[in-house]
């Protein structure tokens, strides 16, 4: 049978299928429709999708692809820890809790999630479960550096401040986040211990004034810090301006100071976002400073390729870690990180390979990994919720609402507890979902198949309580059921407020399913974890709200905010495959 039939036969059995559902309230759960999808995990053929972004990470023959990373891992800084023989990276999770996630890596290629460095987001009341209004804000863009025994983070919200919090142990505990300086408007803190001199600064993008003049260019300010890292101490002296300049960092080598940082240059198509390298013309921070291009994107289809760390490994070599922008496809699941070489060369670097010979080097997509190792070692995805602590996959949207879920309630299992979604402004973002506490969910990984399965136990779901699987980024899809007054469960779909009820079910357990290819996400549930239904509902994956496609869990109740009628979810299980790495 050819593919135009087979595309025709499917799309035909799709809307059979939906008028049998809109005509029926009650379906037997025994007598499932199709047979499951299958969770086996095969190469897309969507043709939409850059083949560039199907590989990725270690492929297991001493070569990697990028993206290292393949999911919305933005604004990376990397530092090198000696004492542990590894590199530590964080990434912002801008309204997500905790915030700025920890990874580490031994070979700059296998990456794992450690932990986050910002226990809580608590400096605004917009980031409280009873608001629930800080979306696209938050954590930004961070730097993460250690000093006198301990770890300090540093990043700034756009919309509040500059914060740091510190930790002994690089897991934790860290402390409450602290301000060092309240101001709006600016972002992208990096720091230097200058332990020669015994002199610390910060760099950062000063912006456009507060409030922002747009007649103006963004500058790049440089401030004295204390040697402990806790107070600014001057008002800081600009030492670089240029179009939306930002993304600093500071680096020393061969007795030079240099800045690394990020320049929007160009027009239409051409516009791209340029990875820029400062040298210093004295021995001093505050310069003068001589500015060159040191990488860019190979062609104007693609996403632009910077902001990142220039890292020194161990044998002497360089690398330079960046993300890609969202001025590109694929971009349904963030911003990745990738690994490019560095040469140098009459004292620049050359970030990736000078395809062209213009002395300006543009992103690889395969090289030999920095360090030789054996396996590739895949990051954590799913989890058994059989430990005292939610996974370090996992961010909760906004702060959550710490008495309505419990690790400890019912051991083995995840308990979230109902609320009342809160009403409130949010612009664009309609719908009782943005206003839902306690929704858990972690990134979306890889751009060919990926397959989340979640086992839920539903006896201690009560009237208006709905739980289930979702998707979110700027726009939501959930896959869930809900039960009725009359104590029926129904299972429904809502795609950004637009509600669809499906079959009734029975018993207590329920297991759904989302199986994603390329940004096309599809939905399956089953009663006993063998016999799949497949329904019609699909979701297209999207940006939004400066971050890509997250997969988690949701559970609250529109009709009650009572904790002894609101019900709860026990989710036994979050079993999650990431895109393949063909």
């Amino acid at each position: 049978m050819n593919s135009v039939v087979l595309n025709l036969c499917k799309e035909t059995s799709r809307v059979f299928l939906l008028i049998i559902l809109t005509l029926s309230s009650v379906a037997s759960a025994d007598s499932p429709d199709t047979a499951p999808p299958s969770p086996t995990k095969t190469e897309t053929a969507d043709s939409s999708i850059d083949a560039r972004f199907r590989q990725w990470g270690d492929l297991g023959n001493g070569i990697y692809a990028n993206p290292i990373l393949n999911g919305d891992f933005a604004d990376s800084d990397v530092e090198r820890d000696e004492a542990n023989d590894r590199w530590v990276m964080i990434t912002s999770t801008n309204h997500y809790s905790p915030g700025m996630t920890i990874l580490e890596s031994k070979d700059l290629v296998n990456w794992q999630y450690t932990g986050h460095a910002i226990p809580t987001i608590n400096w605004e009341p917009r980031y409280n479960w009873d608001q629930m209004n800080g979306y696209r804000f938050g954590c930004w863009a961070g730097d993460l550096v250690q000093h006198n025994g301990e770890w300090l983070c540093y990043q700034i919200d756009f919309q509040s401040g500059l914060y740091l919090t510190r930790a002994k142990d690089l897991a934790g505990p860290w402390t409450d986040p602290v301000c060092l300086l309240k101001r709006k408007h600016w972002t992208d803190p990096a720091v230097y211990f200058d332990d020669e001199n015994q002199e610390a600064w910060l760099v950062c993008n000063w912006g456009k004034g507060s409030p922002p003049r747009p007649d103006q260019p963004h500058e790049i300010k440089l401030f004295r810090l204390s040697w402990d890292g806790s107070e600014l101490l001057d008002e800081g002296t600009t030492i670089f301006s240029g179009t939306a300049v930002e993304a600093a960092k500071i680096r020393r080598f061969n007795n030079q100071w240099y800045i690394m940082l990020i320049e929007w240059q160009g027009e239409g198509e051409s516009r791209d976002r340029k990875q820029l390298c400062l040298r210093s013309q004295t021995d001093s921070l505050v310069g003068p400073y001589k500015s060159r291009v040191v990488m860019e994107r190979a062609s104007d289809s693609d996403r632009s390729a910077c902001q990142g760390s220039l890292i020194e490994a161990p044998d002497g070599r360089w690398w330079f870690m960046h993300q890609l922008v969202q001025n590109g496809k694929p971009v349904f699941h963030g911003r990745p990180q990738c690994l490019q070489p560095v040469t140098w060369k009459d004292g620049w670097p050359i970030i990736g390979k000078d395809t062209d010979g213009d002395g300006i080097g543009e992103p690889i997509w395969t090289h030999p990994k920095p360090i030789p190792s054996e396996n590739a070692i895949p990051l954590q995805t799913s989890d058994e919720f059989d430990g005292t602590q939610i996974g370090p996959q996992w961010n909760w949207n906004h702060e959550p609402r710490r008495d309505r879920f419990s690790l400890s309630d019912r051991p083995g299992h995840l308990r979230l507890i109902a609320s009342k979604p809160v009403p409130g402004n949010r612009g664009k973002l309609k719908g009782a979902f943005w206003g839902a506490s306690n929704t858990l969910s972690q990134r979306h990984l890889g751009v060919t198949q990926t397959v989340a399965t979640t086992k839920l136990d539903l006896r201690g779901m009560t009237w208006g309580a709905r739980a289930g699987f979702c998707h979110h980024s700027g726009q939501y899809a959930l896959f869930g059921v809900l039960k009725q007054k009359d104590g029926t469960m129904k299972l429904f779909f809502n795609h950004n407020g637009k509600f669809q009820s499906g079959p009734s079910i029975s018993g207590s357990n329920l297991y759904l399913r989302s199986t994603t290819d390329g940004d096309q996400a599809d939905f399956a549930w089953s009663i006993d974890g063998e016999i799949w239904n497949t329904t019609p509902w699909t979701y297209t994956l999207n940006f939004g709200n400066w971050r890509g496609n997250r997969p988690g869990l949701f559970c609250w109740n529109n009709r009650t905010d009572e904790v002894s009628e609101s019900g709860w979810v026990d989710i036994d299980w979050f079993h999650y495959e990431a895109g393949s790495k063909p």
